[in-house]
């Protein structure tokens, strides 16, 4: 059943976004691509060209990955669709960050958080406070403090929420900044809990980031 498919390996790039796994996101939005091309499924076809600009701008070609998910996001916006526009935003945002251009991520995620706002869509809510952060940080070391309320924020609804990969991602840009900051005992003590929580996905890259800073902690 194509469109079952179409479904299933759009599903299958998200969840490897989740786990930050450049290349086979690429191999199945790839795949839902040619699928999308032969059947004529426009939705499935803009969800492809997302999914497969942020893993090529991952893997070092960013001007195409940055123009990929623009064309991704046109096509998307035609279908009249608006259900997961916060989550494309934020891989838009993610590519500024790549591309060196904060200020335009910046501008990307004040978009997807009125849209948060006015539909209510918040699953990927502490992200985008998270990744606010970062790119704060890339425009300047001045915005540490406004840079750490982000975090701080991101973190309590990540929690309230009870997504650990969240909290996880979450703890792990807070601990960095603290120990920039000479607060190392303070860092280890915030990502040494949730880092224990988990008893599986040692292998994936947010845990593996982890366990590299709170190597360097201890």
């Amino acid at each position: 059943h194509p469109f079952s498919l179409g479904y299933a390996l759009i599903g299958a790039a998200i969840f490897h976004q989740f786990c930050r796994e450049w290349q086979v996101v690429q191999e199945h939005a790839e795949a839902a691509l040619s699928l999308a091309k032969e059947q004529g499924f426009s939705l499935w076809m803009a969800f492809g060209s997302l999914l497969r600009g942020w893993a090529l701008a991952q893997q070092g070609a960013a001007q195409a990955g940055l123009a990929q998910i623009k064309q991704g996001l046109r096509a998307y916006r035609a279908t009249g669709a608006e259900t997961l526009r916060p989550y494309w935003l934020v891989l838009l945002a993610d590519v500024h960050r790549i591309t060196g251009q904060p200020q335009r991520g910046l501008a990307v995620l004040a978009e997807a958080l009125t849209l948060v706002d006015t539909t209510g869509e918040r699953w990927y809510e502490p992200e985008l406070y998270r990744l606010k952060g970062v790119l704060l940080l890339q425009r300047s070391s001045d915005n540490q403090a406004e840079a750490e309320t982000c975090f701080s924020h991101a973190l309590d609804l990540a929690r309230n929420r009870q997504a650990k990969s969240l909290e996880l991602r979450t703890s792990t840009s807070l601990a960095r900044l603290w120990q920039q900051q000479g607060k190392r005992q303070e860092a280890y003590g915030l990502l040494a809990p949730v880092y224990h929580w988990f008893t599986e996905g040692f292998d994936t890259a947010d845990l593996k980031d982890a366990k590299a800073l709170l190597e360097a902690l201890a």
